[in-house]
């Protein structure tokens, strides 16, 4: 509204000194704004990576046509029929662990995930608190040896105690090397040997040339600390897909580096 022009001067000046005089309502500064809306975006990054619908790793992976899970008895009753049409070629089912666990799932997972056009194959999670022929022995009393199934998987990782406090690189070797052998023996193909960065670093690298390994690297694309090629990559922990009913809601995925063909390359003679 304009002022009155019949309204003194005298008036109007002191209406604008009052005016003037008068707190003005505090701009929110931009600062907070700023803030508020990145603590708020990466809220819905964390719910994503949570859920499993945004994965840092999903693009690189996926690049790689040949892809595939592997799973445990925490994956429940697995309907593989289904598990097998969600665009996956292989599968890798846990089978042992140290020198007298077997997973209580393997069996009918083994049995079952031949029934469809998977490549199938077995996993023994290490143990350095058994000899590495004792747990050898338990691989090779669990998992038969069948023409066309991937190669046996060493899991290389820490647990318990032993994450907070590894092992020293002795005493792991002395356990792997023979487990290695034997199972390489018995076989006819060197084990893969899966890995996380933090024990591949420790106890895998510059060593076992001969062993495919399979990296777990979920956050960033591997990188292995000696350059050397991975053959298998864990690219995701937290992949949802039809198939399972367990515990665990969630599936890893992998890639092969390369085709389908030179997958079947590796296969059990």
């Amino acid at each position: 509204m304009e002022p009155d022009a019949n309204e003194p001067n005298e008036n109007r000046d002191e209406a604008l000194t009052r005016a003037r005089a008068l707190p003005r309502p505090r701009r929110q500064p931009r600062v907070v704004l700023a803030a508020a809306g990145v603590a708020l975006a990466m809220l819905v990054v964390a719910a994503l990576l949570f859920t499993g619908t945004l994965w840092p790793t999903r693009t690189a992976a996926l690049r790689y046509p040949v892809q595939g899970v592997d799973v445990s008895a925490y994956q429940g009753t697995i309907d593989w029929d289904v598990l097998a049409e969600e665009d996956i070629d292989f599968a890798w089912i846990k089978a042992t662990e140290g020198s007298s666990y077997q997973d209580p799932r393997f069996d009918d997972n083994w049995a079952e995930a031949h029934d469809t056009d998977l490549l199938v194959g077995a996993y023994h999670f290490l143990s350095v608190d058994s000899p590495g022929t004792d747990q050898a022995a338990n691989v090779i009393d669990t998992v038969s040896r069948n023409r066309g199934d991937l190669p046996v998987v060493v899991d290389v990782e820490c647990y318990a105690e032993y994450c907070d406090t590894p092992p020293p690189a002795a005493t792991v070797r002395e356990v792997l090397e023979p487990l290695l052998l034997a199972i390489e023996q018995h076989y006819g193909r060197p084990a893969v040997l899966y890995a996380t960065r933090d024990w591949y670093e420790r106890y895998l690298a510059g060593s076992y040339p001969d062993n495919p390994i399979w990296f777990r690297s979920v956050a960033t694309a591997p990188h292995l600390a000696d350059d050397r090629d991975w053959t298998f990559w864990q690219w995701s922990a937290r992949e949802q897909l039809d198939g399972y009913d367990g515990d665990e809601e969630f599936i890893d995925m992998n890639a092969f580096r390369g085709n389908r063909e030179e997958l079947e390359s590796l296969l059990l003679p």
